[in-house]
This record gives C-alpha cells, structure tokens and sequence, in this order.
C-alpha cells in the first residue's frame, strides 16, 4: 500500500476568530509574563527591604541602650550645670553683701557696737549697743545719704543699765535697683 502525497495548491480559508484567539493567546502570554517579572520584582524588593527596616529597629535598640546608660551622667551634667549657675548668682549676691556690710562699718561711730547684722533680699536687720545718742544720730544720717538704701526705721531701743548704754534695733531698706544687681 502505497500512501498518496496529497498537495494542496488552493489557500486555505483564514477564519477571523481564529485570528482573533491567537492573537489573544500572544499577548495573554506577554501580559502573565510581565505580571509575573512585576510580581518577582516586588518580592525582591520586599525582603531588601524588610532586611533594611530590621537594621534600623537593631540601630535604633542600639541607640537606645547607649541613651539610657548616659542618663545618669546627663542627670550629674545638669545638677552641676545648676549648681555652678546657683553659685554664681550666690557670688553675685555675696559681692553686694559685702560691699554693703563694707559701707556700714566704714559709717559706723566708735561709740556703736554691734551685736548682730543680718541682710535678707531687700533690707538689713541691726542690732547694735549705743554709749551715745548723737553717735546714732550721726550713724542713722549717714546710713538714710547712702544711694543704696531707701528707709531707714529704728525698730526698737532699750537700755542696757549694766554699761549705761542703749540697745537699737534698725531696720535699713534697701532700693529695688540694688537688690536686682
């Protein structure tokens, strides 16, 4: 048996649809292959960067514990920042304290002895013995000339029979200015 070779001169019938569905089937494959290299893409990129928000969390833990274990020496930083601050403003004020306990005694009459004298924010509290009244008149007057003082007021007198004197008790103002300094 001899099989016959059958050639077939005529062209065949192009039928749309059939156009149609391989065309469809060419670029379907081209759409699942883009989607898939899009997809393989983002999956890469995901774990780069979930390896890269990892690092961070681990820097930033890090950080964290060289943070803490400088609070302590940022605690003493501060306190020493406050204390040097405290006592400049005390060196201030003590510079004032003696200047004006300085201008005092250099007014002060040798017949005036003082027991006590104290400066609080805006006055000076004196208690001193006086063997004379013109002596504490003259120290008064001299006190009320000072630019720095604003009042003076005798708060109380006594007298001490023991050595024939009397005990004053002066209360002297001082001016905002020289307080604010």
């Amino acid at each position: 048996m001899q099989s016959s070779a059958s050639i077939n001169l005529l062209k065949g019938r192009v039928n749309l649809l059939d156009e149609i569905v391989k065309w469809s089937l060419t670029i379907g494959r081209l759409l699942i292959i883009t989607v898939e290299l899009v997809a393989f893409t983002a999956f890469i990129v995901r774990f780069s960067l979930d390896r890269t928000l990892i690092d961070l969390h681990d820097k930033i833990r890090q950080e964290q514990a060289i943070v803490a274990s400088l609070k302590d020496t940022e605690a003493k930083y501060r306190n020493l920042q406050e204390r040097i601050k405290l006592a400049d403003t005390a060196a201030v004020k003590g510079s004032r304290n003696v200047d004006l306990l300085t201008g005092v005694i250099d007014i002060t009459p040798s017949e005036i002895t003082f027991n006590s004298i104290g400066i609080t924010n805006n006055q000076i509290a004196i208690d001193a013995d006086v063997t004379s009244v013109p002596s504490m008149t003259s120290f008064i007057t001299e006190l009320r000339k000072n630019p720095n003082v604003s009042s003076v007021s005798i708060e109380g007198i006594s007298s001490k029979t023991a050595n024939a004197s009397l005990n004053v008790l002066i209360q002297v103002r001082l001016t905002e200015a020289d307080v604010t300094r």
